[in-house]
């Protein structure tokens, strides 16, 4: 195993060195999953907590990614300098200082604080996740690329399942559903009062979070992580980039930049409204808290048949184009179908379930999209990386777009700005990723 100030080429690491490598990255996606997801609970928790409207509180998502545009290239230019391991250990630091802002913010009750303790977050994942998707993408043949991004993913969504019920499960009460139905009844003292015991609950659990990542990130900077060199280029790359100064001469790889902007933001839409939309069908919070989790079970459904079928029964490149067009046909089905059904013990319009469904294509869109956009950079792919980590600024902005709609327009209607995106998405698999010159 090459020590932490050795890089190494990928073709040079061992069978054993490259499943360690994996099962730590592995780890890795699960906590940013864990990080990233429990933010559809804490969405509807911070609305009544702290008395917002749905554009206000989708301002918890925007707060944790917008992160990821201000600190991506950055990131880049730290990874370079200090290497993987350490910058990853910085990452995990941020992290940490993120979830103990949380206590301050709880003990006040003040919006504001909880969003810098987000964005803190947040920039502690872009850090993380500039170094980790490559590194995963190049680990190993390119044409496996989208299968072990899958795994990956599998690690991401599983966290995603786990995180909101946790989360509910540390702060939530059996009897809470009683006292937000009373909250419009009660005094100014009184509901304030009520009010600062509910938010109060997660000074323990963000606490005990923050020393956890605290410990992670050393654990990370000493582990056996091997530094891989992300400059080595191959002789066609090499010859296919001569000349080449700037990451703006790879067209396929900003259409790529866009198309993770889009997908990730129409993602978090998926999972981050649905507790909302239940909630406009008479579902309670304590009821809908398990929405997300059916939504992600979705995802997993969807990484296990791309570990299943890529490469052996169809490319990446193909799956991404079933997938966009199946995302495209559920975004209008959303909009356009009634009708009330039981399912699993919920009574909801049937519109819902096919927000679950998106999680299947939404899974596999990723795992697509990102090795089509980072193919022949060669010594461009750490910069290259940041652009597309840059992207995901989409999870900040596309909720925010789509809560302005809910308040102007209705919760259903809103989901019609999934549709665009989608398009958008069908493009880059069939056309856009080809394009290698302007």
């Amino acid at each position: 195993m090459a020590t932490s100030s050795t890089k190494v080429a990928v073709a040079s690491l061992s069978r054993r060195d490259t499943t360690i490598s994996i099962v730590i990255i592995a780890g890795m996606f699960f906590i940013f999953g864990f990080l990233s997801w429990i933010n559809a609970i804490l969405i509807p928790y911070f609305k009544i907590a702290c008395e917002l409207t749905h554009f206000q509180s989708y301002l918890v998502a925007f707060a944790f990614y917008i992160a990821y545009f201000v600190m991506s290239v950055p990131s880049s230019y730290l990874l370079k300098a200090v290497g993987f391991k350490k910058g990853m250990m910085v990452g995990f630091f941020a992290l940490s200082l993120g979830a103990f802002i949380f206590v301050p913010a709880a003990m006040t009750r003040t919006y504001e604080i909880f969003l810098i303790g987000l964005f803190t977050i947040g920039v502690g994942l872009a850090i993380l996740q500039t170094a980790a998707n490559p590194y995963i993408t190049i680990l190993g043949p390119k044409e496996r690329a989208a299968q072990r991004i899958s795994i990956m993913g599998i690690c991401n969504k599983f966290a995603g399942i786990v995180a909101p019920l946790l989360f509910a499960a540390a702060v939530l009460r059996p009897t809470d559903q009683a006292l937000f139905d009373s909250l419009e009844s009660m005094t100014e003292v009184a509901r304030s009062a009520a009010l600062d015991e509910l938010i109060a609950r997660v000074i323990t659990p963000y606490t005990v979070v923050g020393i956890a990542l605290l410990l992670i990130g050393v654990g990370v900077r000493y582990s056996p992580l091997p530094e891989i060199d992300t400059e080595e280029e191959s002789e066609e790359v090499s010859l296919a980039n001569h000349g080449k100064t700037s990451i703006f001469q790879f067209p396929h790889l900003l259409l790529g930049a866009v198309a993770i902007f889009i997908h990730v933001g129409a993602q978090v839409i998926s999972i981050d409204t649905i507790i909302n939309y239940a909630g406009s069908m008479g579902v309670s919070l304590i009821e809908a808290k398990v929405f997300p989790s059916y939504t992600l079970g979705m995802a997993i459904v969807g990484y296990v048949l791309g570990i299943s079928v890529i490469p052996r029964w169809i490319s990446q490149k193909n799956m991404l184009r079933v997938v966009t067009v199946m995302g495209a046909v559920l975004s209008l089905l959303i909009v356009f179908t009634r009708g009330e059904v039981s399912l699993f013990g919920h009574r909801t319009d049937i519109s819902i379930w096919f927000i679950v469904l998106l999680g299947i294509p939404n899974s596999l869109t990723w795992a697509g999209i990102w090795p089509l956009a980072i193919d022949g950079l060669g010594r461009f792919t750490k910069v290259g990386a940041s652009l597309l980590i840059m992207g995901l600024c989409g999870n900040a902005i596309l909720p925010m777009v789509y809560g302005y709609f809910a308040d102007t327009v209705g919760l259903r209607e809103a989901y019609w700005v999934l549709f665009p995106c989608y398009l958008y998405l069908i493009y880059y698999a069939m056309w856009g990723h080809k394009l290698r010159k302007w």
